[in-house]
């Protein structure tokens, strides 16, 4: 019998993505033992609006080319064709549909699980898929833990396994905390520095920076310029 494909889910607005994001990926692969990781960009994220964000298209783009061939990383450009905002509880349920026999796994930042409270369904998502909430170093995992405790319902009444930094979800999912180097990278900071005209070499793949400066017309148009 064949083994379950474990396939991570790694959403955001990418806007652009960076180099942080690609190791945090490589790191939740290697310590899930996941098959495949695939990008999700969101197409209208609902908790950013009114933020400088790129046009879905060239997000897609830049992601494509930051990925590249890289065996066991894909986009998947799903949420681009869905209208209205890009709730992660309806992509989660699309997927789920689309791969009955894979074991998923939510990818997201420690920030993101504190903020489920607010999501639109947020706190339902570890119904439908194991949630694999990175944090640099450990240094968000007494909050994790604190989190869990703080919201016991969450966990469908289940408790800390050991010291694993593992805890019981329903339907046999798992919360599991994964360890990432720490990166002091950030989207925002890269918009920054292309606002004051400063060079973000080496916080980007060399292929998204090309193609940043190929759209620059379109970058300026949607992040700003002169931000000093």
């Amino acid at each position: 019998m064949a083994a379950m494909e474990k396939i991570g889910l790694f959403g955001g607005s990418f806007n652009p993505v960076h180099v942080g994001h690609l190791r945090a990926a490589i790191e939740a692969r290697e310590a899930l033992s996941l098959d495949l990781v695939e990008f999700i960009p969101t197409a209208r994220p609902p908790h950013k609006a009114g933020e400088p964000i790129l046009p879905f298209s060239l997000r897609a783009r830049l992601l494509e080319l930051a990925v590249g061939s890289r065996p066991g990383f894909r986009v998947n450009l799903m949420e681009g064709d869905r209208p209205g905002p890009s709730y992660t509880y309806d992509t989660l349920v699309e997927y789920g549909g689309l791969a009955p026999s894979a074991e998923l796994f939510f990818l997201m930042g420690a920030g993101d699980l504190f903020n489920l409270p607010h999501w639109h369904r947020g706190m339902e998502l570890g119904t439908l898929a194991n949630l694999a909430v990175m944090s640099r170093q450990g240094e968000d995992f007494p909050d994790i833990a604190a989190f869990v405790a703080a919201n016991p319902d969450f966990l469908g009444g289940g408790a800390l396994a050991g010291e694993r930094g593992e805890w019981p979800l329903p339907h046999g999912r798992r919360l599991i905390h994964v360890d990432i180097p720490r990166l002091d990278i950030s989207a925002s900071d890269i918009r920054k520095r292309w606002r004051r005209g400063r060079s973000p070499a080496y916080l980007l793949p060399e292929a998204v920076e090309r193609e940043l400066v190929a759209n620059r017309e379109a970058v300026t148009a949607a992040w700003g310029a002169n931000d000093e």
